[in-house]
C-alpha cells in the first residue's frame, strides 16, 4: 500500500508543480494574489469529491482509493502553501487579501467537493 501512495504522491506533486507553474506564468504574473494555489486546491477538491463518492459506493477499490486520494490528491493539493501564502499576506499587512484568500480557499474547496460528490451521485443513479 505504501508504494501505491508514494507513486500517487509523486504524480500529484508533479501535476501540482506543472499546473502551478503554468498558471503562475500566465495568470498570476504580478503575484498579487495566489491564484495558482487556489485553483490547484479547488480543482483537487472537486476531483476528490468524484473519487470519494465512487469509493463510498464501492465503485473504486481500496488500492485505487489510496493511490488517488491519499497519494495523488494529498500531494496535488497543498495546505502548507496555502498557509504560507496567507501568513505572507498578513506579514505584509494585507489583511483584506489574506481574509479573502483564506475564505475563498476553504469555502470553495468544501463547496466543490460537495457539488462534485452530488453531481457524481446524480449521474450514476
Amino acid at each position: 500500500m505504501i508504494w501505491l501512495i508514494g507513486v500517487g504522491g509523486a504524480f500529484g506533486a508533479a501535476a501540482r508543480y506543472l499546473i502551478g507553474s503554468f498558471i503562475g506564468r500566465y495568470i498570476d504574473q504580478r503575484k498579487e494574489f495566489p491564484f495558482a494555489t487556489l485553483l490547484v486546491n479547488v480543482s483537487g477538491s472537486a476531483l476528490l469529491g468524484v473519487v470519494a463518492y465512487l469509493h463510498f459506493m464501492e465503485q473504486v477499490n481500496e488500492e485505487i482509493w489510496l493511490l488517488v486520494s491519499v497519494g495523488f490528491f494529498s500531494a496535488y493539493t497543498t495546505f502548507s502553501t496555502f498557509g504560507y501564502e496567507t501568513v505572507t499576506m498578513i506579514e505584509k499587512n494585507e489583511w483584506k487579501k489574506a481574509i479573502v484568500y483564506a475564505s475563498a480557499s476553504v469555502v470553495l474547496s468544501i463547496l466543490v467537493t460537495f457539488f462534485s460528490w452530488r453531481c457524481t451521485m446524480y449521474i450514476l443513479k
